[in-house]
């Protein structure tokens, strides 16, 4: 590695009572008219409760609500939020949610500070020029790290592909990491999230565009996942456990958006078009299998994730050969540990949601996504099917 650029230009606001900071965050932003963007989830949850508060603490006060993101976004999503948008006259936008709320609000600010109707003609990389509005983020996961990232995904539902969207300019001006917003978080969703986060970091860790600061941030990221992701499943109240894991989510985004990502990714997306499926089951289904086919390329930084995923005991205890198969097996048996605590599927064939055959048309789907690029290991489309056929079950 030559050359490489880090960027992460966005504020992270962490802790106990991050959420009472928002209100100031926006007005220091001479903004008066935020929008909120949510799901009705985290409405029935109380989150929004929290916020509201929080702005009415802070003398200031929502101008529109929108709590109808769906779980897989659309383009005629962003395009109703960018319509109410500017019918109330509103300057600035608050997403409150996981990678759905992040992304649509991350399309809907695209829409609204360039103008028209069409997201998909802003889809792509470089295609932004100049700054957008004031855009600030408050995760309910801990998992998809959109609260760093400078991309996003929207479902083109009518083509039934994902449109991608990369640019600094999308970046947030803010990251909000408050605990109390992932204490509702249920286990599947727990689990799903986490092992979202988990292959941000591997993937940023193993990849072609790694780095020294985006390993720095991946191999912490993975330490606070193998000690907290257990913790919370057990103990979902665990208030102290899930900023550990909200802030590895938010370390392993700022990883993988300076690193990029691989094969996992380009399947994940390819299977969530197709079958529907959410994005972090979709990492957590492929990420063992993809380890396997990229082994021989990323044996040496496979093994030194060996350290953070199992601890200094084990470890020492693997003989340095067996150091990267023993961090995959280290991966299979968090993953049947969460299929144990709430059944998140392991296989293609456990999410009961995947006809077999659908596996060309997913495999087709994947050697035309853009992240398989920076896969290590060069993936045709004979490749792509056999790690689909593996990870069938």
């Amino acid at each position: 590695m030559s050359y490489y650029e880090f960027f992460c230009p966005v504020k992270v606001i962490a802790g106990q009572a991050a959420l009472e900071h928002v209100p100031y965050e926006f007005s220091s932003r001479n903004c008066k008219r935020p929008m909120i963007v949510t799901d009705k989830g985290v409405r029935a949850a109380g989150l929004l409760d929290k916020v509201l508060t929080a702005f009415e603490e802070g003398g200031m006060d929502v101008t529109v609500i929108y709590d109808d993101v769906p779980a897989d976004s659309s383009k005629q999503t962003v395009k109703a939020i960018a319509k109410e948008y500017r019918s109330k006259k509103c300057d600035a936008i608050l997403a409150i949610g996981g990678g759905s709320p992040i992304d649509t609000a991350k399309a809907v600010n695209i829409l609204v500070s360039e103008g028209g109707d069409d997201i998909a003609k802003y889809s792509g990389a470089g295609v932004l020029t100049r700054p957008l509005k004031p855009f600030i983020v408050i995760p309910t996961t801990a998992g998809t790290g959109s609260e760093v990232t400078s991309v996003a995904v929207i479902a083109d539902t009518e083509k039934e592909v994902k449109l991608a969207f990369a640019s600094s300019f999308m970046l947030p001006d803010a990251a909000v990491i408050d605990p109390r917003m992932t204490l509702t978080l249920p286990p599947h969703i727990t689990a799903a999230t986490g092992m979202d986060a988990m292959t941000h970091s591997v993937e940023a860790f193993t990849c072609m565009a790694k780095n020294p600061l985006s390993d720095a941030y991946a191999s912490a990221a993975i330490k606070k996942i193998s000690a907290n992701l257990p913790k919370v499943m057990k103990k979902p109240d665990d208030a102290e456990a899930r900023l550990e894991m909200a802030q590895a989510s938010t370390m392993a985004g700022i990883a993988f958006s300076n690193s990029m990502v691989g094969l996992v990714h380009a399947l994940g997306h390819s299977l969530g078009a197709i079958c529907h499926l959410p994005h972090g089951l979709c990492m957590s289904l492929f990420l063992p299998y993809v380890l396997e086919y990229n082994l021989e390329s990323i044996r040496e930084p496979l093994s030194e994730l060996l350290l953070p995923l199992a601890g200094p005991e084990i470890y020492a205890m693997t003989p340095k050969s067996q150091r990267a198969e023993e961090s995959i097996a280290t991966i299979r048996k968090m993953r049947d540990d969460l299929y144990r605590d709430c059944k998140l599927p392991r296989t293609l064939q456990e999410t009961g949601k995947v006809d077999k055959s659908q596996l060309d048309r997913i495999a087709q789907a994947t050697i035309d996504d853009g992240s398989i690029m920076f896969n290590p290991r060069e993936a045709t489309l004979e490749d792509a099917r056999a790690v689909l056929e593996k990870a069938w079950g």
